[in-house]
């Protein structure tokens, strides 16, 4: 493994003083005096003490100096490892308002349940589903306010009394709804799966999402056979070159990608597709066609909706098999059922999160491929744009304005 990868060496600066807020693309700091009373005012007395001559002693001098570190020093100066009653805190982005820009805010640490544990975020990734949950338009809507953040990668720092599946400085990925836009997530133990040595966090941070959701379509829900065809549409962000990457390295099978631009279909050929439309120059149903002839293709896993689900819908041969991931396009088709019937299609959906409660033996069981898939070298995932984290409101409208290609991450350091 690459130590460098599990070092700690975060911008949060001990006693830095200071407090951002991200808001479309730019940022104010407050700052506040390295040390100060309880009304906020900075003491009269010097942090660092003169020597009074030979008629004050050593003793003196010394319980003078801690009196003032103990009194008016922030306490996350004081106390910088993780632990009960610490007074530890960390940088966080905060969503306060719905369909506002998240604010960057200074977050009190928490203590540690017996079954939980605190990881040093690494890397986050974003993915459109973070967007809704901030809009409000989300299938789970968290109480305000919130820190954003499905997925990232990390380092323990401390584990509960009662955790067993991972210790203190072990690399790991996590997955939860909420937490993971911060320098700091404490999780239950059963959301992170240790990372393996060949796989940086740089890199294990676009594993759970994108490919976990690429696993599942492809080998849980339409069980994806060697030599089949697979339309994939949507085919340039990170779940689509997720697709094609396990689709093509990983099944043996051919892949079509189909995007909005001829600059991500080059994209889409370049990371292991054998075909590419254009679906924004015409149909996307003919461009097929022309392709593999009327016999369609076996798998299609569709992320648009609305129109180019109903092409790809068409595009499927005898017996082929359609995965609904989401609706990017932002309409939703209704399925003419007429066609599942004379082509014997089946039409299904994929809800990826909702695995990890229905059931948590699959979700875990795509976690693990992904990792092993990654560790082996038989997957290469693609990251498009890396954020800090005071450039969240960028990192989303460049999501939302569908300028990203693959993995679009938030470094924590």
């Amino acid at each position: 493994m690459r130590r460098e990868d599990c070092d700690s060496t975060g911008s949060d600066t001990p006693g830095s003083g200071r407090r951002r807020r991200a808001h479309c693309g730019w940022s104010w700091a407050v700052p506040r005096p390295p040390f100060r009373s309880a009304a906020g005012v900075a003491p009269a007395v010097p942090f660092f003490l003169p020597c009074a001559g030979p008629s004050l002693s050593r003793l003196v001098r010394l319980a003078m100096a801690a009196l003032v570190c103990t009194r008016w020093l922030p306490r996350s100066w004081l106390c910088r490892r993780p632990g009960q009653g610490c007074g530890r805190h960390y940088r966080a982005a905060l969503c306060t308002t719905l369909k506002q820009p998240l604010a960057i805010e200074e977050v009190a640490s928490r203590a540690v349940q017996p079954h939980e544990v605190r990881v040093d975020v690494h890397f986050c990734g974003i993915n459109f589903a973070d967007i809704l949950v901030c809009r409000g338009q989300y299938q789970e809507r968290p109480h305000l306010p919130f820190t954003p953040g499905m997925e990232f990668s990390g380092t323990v720092l401390e584990t509960g009394a009662d955790v067993n599946t991972v210790k203190e400085g072990d690399c790991v990925i996590g997955v939860s709804i909420l937490h993971g836009m911060a320098e700091e997530c404490i999780t239950d133990q059963k959301n992170l799966w240790q990372v393996p040595e060949k796989v940086s966090l740089r890199e294990a941070a676009t594993l759970p999402i994108s490919y976990g959701t690429a696993i599942l379509a492809l080998e849980h829900r339409a069980h994806t056979q060697p030599g089949e065809t697979v339309l994939v549409t949507a085919a340039a962000g990170a779940t689509g070159l997720a697709v094609i990457d396990v689709a093509t390295n990983v099944l043996q099978a051919k892949v079509i990608a189909a995007t909005g631009s001829d600059e991500k279909c080059k994209l889409a050929m370049q990371r292991g597709a054998q075909f590419s439309v254009n679906y924004s120059q015409g149909s996307l149903k003919e461009a097929v066609k022309e392709l593999v002839g009327r016999s369609g293709v076996n798998v299609a896993i569709d992320m648009v909706g609305g129109d180019i689900f109903l092409e790809a819908l068409r595009s499927l041969a005898w017996e082929g098999r359609i995965v609904v991931l989401g609706f990017a396009g932002g309409s939703i088709a209704s399925v003419p059922s007429n066609l599942l019937l004379l082509k014997n299609i089946s039409a299904m959906g994929l809800y990826f999160g909702q695995y990890k409660q229905e059931n948590f033996t699959v979700f875990s069981k795509s976690m693990s491929s992904a990792l092993q898939y990654c560790q082996q070298g038989r997957i290469q995932p693609h990251i498009g744009a890396v954020f800090k984290l005071e450039e969240v409101n960028d990192a989303f409208l460049h999501v939302i304005q569908r300028r990203s290609t693959g993995k679009v991450l938030l470094s924590l350091k």
